[in-house]
């Protein structure tokens, strides 16, 4: 097979920068030690080529049957490297140690799941080390906005509650097959081993339920969420959500499961 043909359906807009491939693969730190490197959407392999060169036992997430073939006959890649679908895809623990990581992910994420593929990304992120990821640069740049920021959001909060998020470089639009009609931008995520202490799932619960009227102050927003009577001791339900640092959520997540362990309830409802 010679070519492939990008398909729409699956956001493709293949990397054709040969210098731009190699800067995204040489993005990745190792940080945590990992020893197997998982890409997204290799396509036709411009960045695979240089992930081969990385001392990783390499695995391949593709579900594009051209691409895959394409992969296999120019000898990119051999059929037990690959694991279909990175959504559906479950991590192999490698270790039991803190700090210690498994796996390391990088790709050119299909822009319309690139924030699935974050999601996936914590909801293992006691076996990622590093993530080196290409996005729409908007996604990347909310990815990684402070509080305060008119784009501060879910991903952004949730996100860098585990990792460190850096954008490292922005890429035009001649940088890839089709050509967007957006520029993207590479992001990096590096695993901070000491994620929340509060409960993970009510955690999350309370950054989308905030977040979800984020014009509303943190009182009108979360009503579904605060325990009947909750107390306002840190003085923050008069804010509005963009306000709140990762760590303020983090301790409004404690004093809210506090109420609820001591009224006897459970942290989430089914």
């Amino acid at each position: 097979m010679e070519r492939v043909r990008p398909k729409k359906k699956l956001g493709q807009h293949f990397l054709t920068n040969v210098h731009l491939a190699e800067k995204v693969a040489l993005s990745l730190t190792g940080w945590g030690n990992y020893t197997h490197l998982l890409e997204i959407g290799p396509g036709t392999g411009q960045l695979t080529q240089h992930l081969r060169r990385l001392p990783y036992r390499l695995w391949l997430a593709e579900v594009d049957q051209e691409s895959i073939q394409y992969l296999l006959a120019h000898q990119l890649a051999e059929p037990e490297q690959l694991v279909g679908d990175f959504l559906r895809w479950t991590p192999t623990p490698c270790s039991d140690q803190i700090g210690q990581a498994c796996w390391g992910v990088v790709g050119n994420f299909p822009y319309h799941i690139s924030t699935e593929i974050v999601f996936k990304v914590l909801e293992h992120h006691q076996l990622i080390g590093d993530c080196v990821g290409m996005f729409q640069r908007e996604v990347a740049q909310r990815i990684c906005s402070p509080h305060g920021s008119k784009v501060y959001g879910i991903t952004s909060v949730l996100t860098q509650a585990f990792f460190e998020a850096e954008y490292l470089f922005t890429v035009n639009e001649g940088s890839f097959f089709p050509p967007p009609k957006v520029k993207s931008g590479v992001l990096r995520l590096k695993n901070r081993w000491n994620p929340p202490s509060c409960d993970h799932r009510l955690f999350f619960r309370v950054v989308k339920a905030a977040f979800n009227q984020r014009r509303k102050m943190l009182s009108n927003a979360l009503s579904q969420v605060l325990p009947e009577g909750f107390e306002d001791r840190m003085k923050i339900l008069h804010l509005r959500a963009e306000q709140l640092p990762v760590q303020t959520f983090v301790e409004l997540t404690l004093a809210i499961q506090e109420v609820l362990s001591f009224e006897g309830k459970t942290i989430l409802k089914s």
